[in-house]
Formats: C-alpha cells, sequence, structure tokens
C-alpha cells in the first residue's frame, strides 16, 4: 500500500508499505505513484524516512532517489506530537534524524 499528497507541482510519498520484500511490490507502487504525480504535472517526488530505515534507504537509491536533506535530531519535535515513537528502532539504532529523499520528474 502506498499513500501519497499532492501539493503544487510536488508529489510526497507519505506511507509506503509492503508485507513481501524483494517481489517488486515497492517499485510497482512507487511507479503508480509517478505516473500520479506526472499525470498532475509534478516536477519532484520525495519521501521522508528515519535514519535506522537502512532498507528503505538501500531501496530508495537503488530506485534513483537522492538524499536531498538529513533533519537532525527530528524525532524529538516528532515525539512531541507523538510520544509513542520508539526511541529505538530497526537493527538496535537509534531513531534520531529524518532523511529526506527525492527524485526529479
Amino acid at each position: 500500500m502506498v499513500t501519497y499528497r499532492i501539493e503544487g507541482d510536488e508529489c510526497e510519498i507519505v506511507t509506503l508499505n509492503s508485507l513481501q520484500e524483494r517481489r517488486g511490490i515497492g517499485t510497482a507502487l512507487i511507479n503508480a505513484v509517478i505516473d500520479v504525480a506526472k499525470a498532475n504535472s509534478c516536477r519532484r517526488l520525495w519521501l521522508i524516512t528515519t535514519n535506522d530505515n537502512t532498507r528503505a534507504i538501500r531501496f530508495y537509491q537503488r530506485f534513483g532517489f537522492s538524499l536531498r536533506a538529513v533533519h537532525i535530531n527530528a524525532m524529538d519535535e516528532a515525539r512531541k506530537l507523538k510520544p509513542s515513537i520508539p526511541l529505538v528502532g530497526n537493527d538496535d539504532i537509534p531513531i534520531q534524524h529524518e532523511f529526506e529523499f527525492e527524485i526529479m520528474l
């Protein structure tokens, strides 16, 4: 499942969930969003993931996304809105920062 939002000439992937890895599902979902974004004259597709999500980081880079920004300690602010966000994530990596990736369309 993928959710996205279009604002002006940019499209943000808000969530991307695939229950089975390495089967082309994530690729198909992103390609579907690219098609919608292009149909809506978007010039940029972007998303944010946390620093512990190393599988996603590798996937997005292989797909062609570029690292646009690192939001240092962004999770401190996020936890003020959603205290249930854990302190430690995948592979016992502390969840601290957000990585912003983009691909130009």
